[in-house]
């Protein structure tokens, strides 16, 4: 496929080996575009940036990357967009180290749309699995597309609410879009390719290197009116997240939790430190100042026998064993075992590890 002239100089630069943003960017106020810093002489290139860089700008990008990108280009739901397309995220324009280059899979558009980042822990509850999928989809019903990364645990539930509500969502991530990661969310990824977005400032063929995912996590808030975290541990990823979210403006809201779960205190720290704490989606929307959506048709409601809505309104939230919930119910074992067998089956209790049994909803 032949590039643009354009888009080919964008890509020519972008794809030189130790020529980073920072230094793109004083070359683009000198010399005012691409092609003109790829013209200019070196004894020009070396009055705005070192020596070796200026070297590698006249070796020019090797040959076989230009073409690996000409080649992914033509498959029609593959894009490139650069700080001067019209494609181009506005609200990345008011962080302070917008990308010049973006890679994208899907539908494109979606990265003007109003969004809010979801964003929490790769180890999840059930319980927090199920907040992340419910409060994702309402959200995304009610004008938001959501944005997370992809990883394990609440950012894939986030992407299956959002996919699954009317604004859908968009995925960044921190490898090259040849390459998803983790391998275990490929059915999520193609999903989100195919009616959402897929997102990355790194080059095709980059791998999952650690230093890459916090430059994606201020793309994921840089992308978002907002950042809500379900649950986080204190040394989480997310609160670097819900950090640059607050540096950026960005409203940060949180989740709640019990306070026996590590996956709580994260959220409850947002929280004391000024995140706006949310219960429900309303919570959200109202801060944004959204309409909440038309109610839709909702799920029969519940109907457990009377003794398994007995033992569910004993559980509780927190996570319990099955010797707590007989002290609690007065019951014998068995007759506990069966009945959150049955509760599990409706969706309504998770097994956890180590014995333990949670309420979900």
């Amino acid at each position: 496929m032949a590039l643009d002239a354009d888009l080919e100089s964008w890509l020519r630069l972008t794809l030189i080996p130790g020529l980073g943003d920072q230094s793109l960017r004083k070359l683009l106020v000198a010399f005012g575009a691409p092609q003109q810093i790829l013209d200019a002489s070196h004894g020009a290139l070396i009055r705005v940036v070192p020596a070796n860089i200026a070297a590698a700008i006249s070796s020019g990008a090797a040959a076989e990357k230009l073409d690996a990108v000409s080649l992914w280009l033509e498959k029609p739901a593959n894009h490139v967009v650069t700080l001067a397309d019209s494609l181009y995220p506005q609200a990345l324009l008011q962080t302070p180290d917008p990308p010049l280059l973006l890679y994208v899979i899907g539908r494109a558009e979606l990265l003007n749309h109003d969004a809010l980042a979801i964003v929490g822990s790769r180890s999840a509850s059930p319980q927090g699995i199920a907040n992340a999928e419910a409060f994702a989809r309402a959200l995304s019903d009610a004008g938001l597309t959501i944005v997370s990364g992809l990883a394990l645990g609440i950012d894939a539930a986030a992407h299956r609410g959002g996919l699954a509500g009317a604004a859908s969502s968009v995925a960044v991530v921190g490898t090259g879009l040849d390459i998803v990661y983790p391998a275990r969310n490929r059915d999520l990824a193609h999903r989100l390719a195919e009616q959402g977005a897929i997102v990355s400032e790194f080059p095709l063929g980059t791998p999952a290197l650690a230093s890459n995912f916090p430059r994606r996590n201020r793309l994921i808030c840089g992308l978002a009116r907002g950042c809500l975290v379900v649950e986080a541990a204190l040394q989480s990823g997310s609160l670097i997240t819900a950090r640059l979210a607050n540096e950026q403006g960005k409203e940060v809201f949180a989740i709640p939790g019990s306070i026996h779960s590590p996956l709580s205190k994260g959220c409850h720290r947002l929280i004391k430190q000024g995140a706006k704490l949310a219960e429900s989606a309303q919570d959200i929307m109202e801060e944004l100042r959204l309409l909440a959506p038309a109610p839709s048709p909702s799920d029969p409601p519940f109907s457990a026998e009377p003794q398994a809505q007995a033992l569910l309104d004993k559980l509780g939230f927190d996570p319990c064993d099955i010797d707590a919930l007989c002290a609690r119910c007065g019951l014998k074992s068995d007759v506990v075992s069966s009945l959150l067998t049955q509760l599990e089956i409706e969706g309504r209790v998770a097994a956890l590890p180590g014995g333990l049994y949670q309420r979900i909803n």
